[in-house]
């Protein structure tokens, strides 16, 4: 069974940073690309951003480019969202997710349980 868990979630204020990890377990295909997605308040979820297996190939919303950069460790099999300039808008439960490929459209083969950021003025 494939288990996502994120950590890295918090309060944070406008303008300052967070890092978001997530931990794959459990027995994937040998290579897969993972994506983060976040849901605010009243919203539905949205695409944030997308890397693939070896890193060379990476998307991003355009409400978080230069922001926010994904990254991942496949020895760790673990994925990261450094995440550069909060605003309050980016408050929301950011999950992250194996996918079927990097396109800002992907669908998520496997969910993690979410991390709440909150960012206040």
């Amino acid at each position: 069974q494939v288990q996502l868990v994120e950590s890295g979630g918090g309060l944070v204020q406008a303008g300052g940073s967070l890092r978001l990890s997530c931990e794959v377990s459990g027995r994937t295909r040998s290579q897969y690309a993972m994506a983060w997605f976040r849901q605010a308040p009243g919203k539905e979820r949205e695409f944030v951003a997308t890397i693939s297996w070896s890193g060379v190939s990476r998307n991003y919303a355009d409400f978080v480019k230069g922001r926010f950069t994904i990254s991942r460790d496949n020895v760790k099999r673990t994925a990261y969202l450094q995440m550069n300039s909060l605003k309050p808008e980016d408050t929301a439960v950011y999950y992250c997710a194996v996918t079927n490929s990097i396109a800002v459209t992907a669908r998520a083969e496997y969910w993690g349980q979410g991390t709440q950021v909150t960012v206040s003025s």
